[in-house]
């Protein structure tokens, strides 16, 4: 392949990139921040002289930086990895239609535009047939229509009997766990909806927010879905994604989406595995998507499916299903796929040349305090040994051979463990085995040590696929 890709994010996501590129044979220029001159996706990388492709910048978040590096390196690609950009239409449509065209490297700025508003994709789900959470399908900006559709919500749980009605106010623009606030009375509800309607406006220039049923007792499952801009979409199976921190970020995530072994489901788990794997290849043809992408799911614990959003780029954990996916005989680089078909290539396999074998868990290793809301840790890693096993691998933008600042502008996630085996036994105990050979220290500030969530991810290990 030719080309030159700037990576536009930062930490194990860049470094990822980084070896994709390297593998697809095509030249890559690297971002950085102040803060992140530590990190190894900057300390790989040339700084200065001639053979430079590491460059400084204000922030990820700037896009005039953004292009201007791309275009002094002659960089014919971007690509924003997840957060920051990777999401962002107007960035995307900028990028493609510019004097200067660049290739966004993932959907087209269209199709991100249509499923990145939760209001049209719900609206979308619901001429088709797929079923979504019950609430509004249209941005509500208005403080008393929004307290009339939450009360009808409580009178329809009051109706089935719910022992623990509530409503969820949700940022319409927002995403990845954030602006969304439960509301348990009536009475609660316009003190939180204004105070959801200002995050929306100061976060995501947009105060529509949207009122749904907060379902309990469910799992939070995702399908991966692999597309092309020759009309060719396929499915790497499902994943879990269950077990979150209190602020709704995921902690450890499983792929297949359910197994026997781990529950004894009210339902035929492969028949609800099977039915959102269809619904989400349904929306995909008739938006035309063409990259890679995440279609997110919560299923309640009678076995009913309903959509949640659609992630339109990259996910932390696309991974986990590519471990237990076989194309050949190999595990599949999802990295490596989305920028070979951004750029341009056909898929070159079909839905019947993937096979589906195993179970993979993906453990994210955080510098956080998870008795304490999962409060950051912010301070200097010395010692950061993680193991190596054939079955398994670690992202990681943390030295190991020398100290580490944790840079407080950003959250501090240290790696992701992906490990796999033959079943979903195998698979908690080699997570488990991983983890009890794990050993990071330092010190903040003050001289305290290190606190990271290692130990609550051996406890929750139990908890994967349950109820």
């Amino acid at each position: 392949m030719q080309g030159k890709v700037l990576i536009a994010n930062r930490g194990e996501i860049a470094i990822r990139i980084m070896e994709a590129c390297k593998d697809l044979g095509l030249d890559y220029v690297v971002v950085y921040t102040d803060a992140d001159q530590d990190s190894e996706h900057v300390q790989r990388n040339q700084l200065d002289g001639p053979a430079q492709n590491a460059w400084k910048i204000t922030r990820y978040t700037d896009p005039n930086d953004i292009l201007a590096v791309a275009d002094h390196t002659l960089c014919t690609a971007i690509h924003p990895g997840y957060g920051f950009f990777s999401e962002d239409y107007r960035f995307a449509r900028r990028v493609t239609i510019r004097d200067r065209p660049l290739t966004f490297i993932g959907p087209s700025w269209c199709v991100i535009r249509d499923l990145g508003d939760k209001i049209n994709t719900k609206r979308v789900a619901n001429k088709l047939g797929i079923p979504t959470i019950p609430g509004t399908s249209s941005p509500i900006y208005n403080e008393m229509e929004a307290e009339e559709i939450a009360q009808n919500i409580f009178d329809v749980q009051e109706e089935e009997n719910e022992p623990e009605p509530a409503v969820l106010i949700k940022a319409a623009a927002g995403g990845g766990g954030m602006g969304i606030e439960e509301v348990t009375r009536i009475e609660q509800f316009r003190r939180v909806y204004r105070q959801v309607q200002n995050y929306a406006k100061r976060q995501f220039g947009d105060g529509g927010v949207l009122i749904e049923q907060r379902l309990r007792d469910f799992n939070h499952l995702e399908v991966q879905l692999v597309c092309s801009r020759h009309d060719e979409r396929i499915h790497f199976s499902s994943r879990n994604c269950t077990i979150q921190s209190t602020g709704r970020q995921k902690r450890i995530e499983a792929a297949p989406g359910f197994h026997n072994s781990c529950f004894d489901y009210e339902f035929d788990a492969e028949q609800v595995l099977e039915n959102i794997v269809d619904y989400s290849l349904k929306l995909a043809d008739h938006v035309k998507y063409d990259n890679v992408g995440t279609w997110e799911w919560i299923v309640s614990r009678s076995g009913k499916p309903y959509l949640l959003e659609v992630n339109t780029r990259i996910q932390v954990e696309n991974d986990v299903s590519a471990r237990i996916s076989y194309i050949d005989g190999k595990h599949p680089n999802l990295l490596k796929e989305q920028i070979r078909l951004a750029l341009g290539d056909p898929m070159g396999y079909a839905q019947t040349d993937v096979a589906f074998h195993g179970a993979s868990i993906e453990l994210r290793i955080v510098a956080e305090n998870t008795t304490r809301n999962f409060a950051p840790w912010i301070g200097t890693i010395t010692r950061f040994d993680l193991p190596q096993y054939e079955w398994s691998v670690v992202y990681s933008h943390v030295p190991s051979e020398r100290s580490y600042p944790i840079p407080s502008e950003y959250d501090p996630n240290l790696a992701l463990a992906l490990v796999w085996g033959k079943d979903m036994d195998e698979a908690k105990q080699r997570a488990l085995e991983f983890l009890t050979h794990s050993t990071i220290e330092g010190k903040n500030s003050s001289g305290g040590a290190i606190i990271t969530n290692l130990d609550y991810l051996r406890e929750n290990l139990d908890r994967l696929l349950t109820f």
